[in-house]
């Protein structure tokens, strides 16, 4: 019994030990702000690797560059 107890609270603390460890990982860096056009506003907003997609209100997905926030291309949504 004191021997499943031990491996029991061994096995808790692997689990919760690979969950910090996996969960504290970087992700993705988001920018500060993103400058859309005028008149534009932010429905949703995704990123990629390259790229920023953000979803309008007025039925657009604009992708736009990481770095200089300048619009790349206009997806109109039918």
């Amino acid at each position: 019994m004191t021997t499943l107890t031990v491996v029991m609270i061994g096995g808790l603390v692997v689990v919760i030990s690979l969950l910090v460890i996996r969960l504290s990982a970087d992700g993705p860096s988001l920018p500060a702000e993103i400058t859309l056009p005028a008149g534009t506003t932010a429905q949703a907003v995704t990123f990629g690797t390259g790229w920023i997609a953000v979803v309008t209100t007025e039925n657009q997905i604009l992708i736009l560059d990481p770095e200089s926030h300048s619009l790349r291309q206009t997806i109109d949504i039918k």
